[in-house]
């Protein structure tokens, strides 16, 4: 019955994060721990999940021509080694840390969700200048927090006019899958094994992948930008609220 209940949690989280583009790592992490999964699992757990959710996101919004190479790379270059090096090497105190980012998310969702244009359109030429730097902050507060970095990149893409709804969905789910496999790299090199037992995997992954898939296709072909941003800025409260609750 535990697991029954917790994937199908999983499932609504799953079908919420993909229509924006999202892995959904922060309500997993949320989920595990409620569940009473072990503490040791429940990261690389999130994780293995965020690479099928993404992956599948990745496929339906890239499908359809969002995906925007030119704007993933320079994010890209700099977040995955520094996602890898941050959970790897650096710990910050929790609680001050929980809350800061808390806030920082609640801003972004703001800003979303007070947004009354409806247009599918970036308006402001993009900076690789901004970008490169951006990435690397990206990847530290990713890989200091255990998610893949598109509840982070999505809002700055939209916000800062560099990328439409869909594009936006589109290159962030590329991100979370590069950023996801890197730190699952960093789990399995540090155990000197892959760190997800396959029995554990199997049924939240069923669970994950059959939301990714509807949630996915309701963003590419259902929701116009303006829900997807008001989409967006629920995922992204959601996500604060877990920040500065205790883990």
């Amino acid at each position: 019955m535990t697991i029954a209940l917790t994937a199908a949690a999983l499932f609504l989280i799953a079908v919420i994060y993909a229509s924006v583009g999202q892995g959904g790592a922060s309500g997993y992490l949320a989920v595990l721990a409620l569940a009473g999964e072990k503490p040791e699992s429940i990261r690389p757990l999130a994780l293995s999940l965020n690479v099928l959710v993404a992956s599948i996101a990745l496929m339906h919004f890239g499908g359809r021509g969002h995906f925007r190479w030119a704007y993933f790379w320079p994010f890209a270059v700099t977040a995955v080694p520094c996602a890898f090096l941050a959970g790897w090497q650096w710990t910050l105190p929790a609680g001050p840390y929980r809350i800061v980012l808390g806030l920082i998310l609640l801003f972004a969702a703001w800003q979303l969700a007070r947004s009354r244009s409806e247009t599918d359109g970036a308006d402001r030429a993009f900076r690789l200048r901004w970008a490169l730097p951006a990435g690397a902050v990206i990847g530290l507060l990713s890989g200091l927090i255990g998610v893949g970095g598109g509840i982070f990149l999505s809002p700055l893409l939209i916000l800062s006019g560099w990328a439409a709804p869909r594009a936006a969905a589109a290159i962030s789910a590329a991100f979370i899958l590069a950023s996801s496999l890197a730190g699952l790299g960093g789990l399995a090199l540090q155990h000197q094994r892959f760190p997800v037992d396959a029995s554990e995997l199997l049924p939240y992954g069923i669970a994950v992948v059959i939301g990714a898939f509807l949630g996915a296709t309701l963003g590419v072909s259902r929701f116009n930008p303006l829900v997807l941003r008001r989409v967006l800025a629920l995922v992204l409260t959601v996500a604060a609220i877990r920040m500065v609750l205790p883990a």
